[in-house]
Parts: C-alpha cells; sequence; structure tokens
C-alpha cells in the first residue's frame, strides 16, 4: 500500500545518508508492490527466475529474467552497467540445510527452560494473568492487541473505528489490553500507552497465557 511504499522509499533515503546497506525482497514482481517510487530509491536490484518478461521489466526495466534456470542463477542490474549482468549465486538445496541441521542436533541434547514461561512480559508476570480474563475475555481482543500494538497507539476511539464496535466495547476491551500488561492505564484524554514493542512481544503474550491457562478458549 501507499504507506508501506512511503516507508520503504524513506527508509532508503535514509540508510544511504547514514551508510547503511538495504536488502528488500518480494516474491511478487507486480507494479502493485515494486512502484516507481520504490525502484527510484533502490537502484541497484537482483532478479532471479520469474514466470514471464513483465516480471522482469517490472524489476529489472528489462526482460532476460524469465530465461534464468534456478538454482542461484540471477541477473543483477546497477546504473553503471549498461545492462543487466547474469551471476551464478550462493545456492544451498533443502537437502543440504536438512544434513546440516541434522549434523548440529547429534553435537548436543537440547534444554528447555521452563522458566522462561514465567518470565515477566511487559512489567506483567504469568502469575497475574489470572486477574487478566480467560474466558472472560471479548472475541476481538487479539485483534484489538494486533492494532494497538502496529500502530503503537493506544486509543479507544481507533479500536472502536477499526474494529466497527461502539464506544462501550472498545473501551472494555483497552482496559482487558490493560490488565494483560500491552497498554498502561488510562492518561486522561490522550492515548494509552502501549507497553509492547512489537508483534513479536504480543505473540510471545499469547504463548504465556496458552501455556498458563489451556481451558481460556484461545
Amino acid at each position: 500500500g501507499k504507506e508501506v511504499e512511503t516507508s520503504i522509499s524513506r527508509l532508503a533515503q535514509l540508510a544511504r545518508a547514514a551508510g547503511l546497506h538495504l536488502i528488500i525482497a518480494t516474491q511478487r514482481p507486480s507494479t502493485n508492490v515494486i512502484t516507481g517510487l520504490i525502484k527510484a530509491n533502490i537502484v541497484n536490484r537482483i532478479a532471479f527466475n520469474v514466470a514471464s518478461g513483465i516480471d522482469s521489466r517490472v524489476i529489472l526495466d528489462s526482460p532476460g529474467a524469465e530465461d534464468l534456470i534456478g538454482n542461484g542463477d540471477l541477473l543483477f542490474s546497477r546504473p553503471e552497467y549498461g545492462k543487466p549482468q547474469r551471476i551464478q549465486g550462493c545456492y544451498v538445496s533443502e537437502p543440504e540445510i536438512e544434513a546440516v541441521v541434522d549434523y548440529l542436533k547429534t553435537q548436543a541434547s537440547p534444554e528447555y527452560r521452563d522458566d522462561i514461561l514465567s518470565t515477566a512480559v511487559a512489567g506483567l508476570s504469568v502469575s497475574s494473568l489470572d486477574s487478566g480474563g480467560g474466558g472472560d475475555d471479548d472475541p476481538l481482543i487479539w485483534e484489538a492487541a494486533e492494532i494497538v500494538v502496529t500502530t503503537q497507539f493506544g486509543s479507544t476511539s481507533t479500536l472502536q473505528r477499526r474494529l466497527k464496535v461502539g464506544y462501550a466495547r472498545a473501551g472494555r476491551i483497552m482496559d482487558m489490553l490493560e490488565q494483560k500488561g500491552i497498554v498502561g492505564p488510562p492518561n486522561g484524554s490522550k492515548p494509552r500507552e502501549v507497553l509492547l514493542d512489537d508483534v513479536l512481544g504480543l505473540e510471545s503474550l499469547k504463548a504465556i497465557e496458552q501455556a498458563d491457562g489451556g481451558n481460556d478458549g484461545w
């Protein structure tokens, strides 16, 4: 979408200014995904085997990637090249990956740490999750949690609009999110503080709830 396009382009500009290397990949070479603005900011491009010359043009501005044979065969394009250069890239097959993993598994036995399940998440321990509700949770609780965490904006009005529910229900959901340690307490007319930085933290919290109370219905 437009929001992602703007974010990627801005990130590319900042990365260039800061001397960072930015690698962006997609399995869907279409103009809806690889837009002109993104291409203008990411000028060094690699294409592996694609289905058609149209897909190749979307990535490289020229055909050719449709004729690649796979297994690391690629075309590399950069502004100073007159045309894309064909290169044999690194390739590791699935059997090779499985062989390495099998070897590593023979070197040591796994050591599972049950104490991880009792680790506090966002200042909330597993033992306190009982008071956060289980069977009484709103069916939209985790969808609401994802909205709040991804936007980093603890607004009841936003939940009301995004979830298409009444304000009272959105307020109850926000209170449930507070009980789970996802958002902070009410802050007057301002949005609540979001206590989880990313969706990974949210997934960890969900896993802890499931481990602590398998009868919660999630």
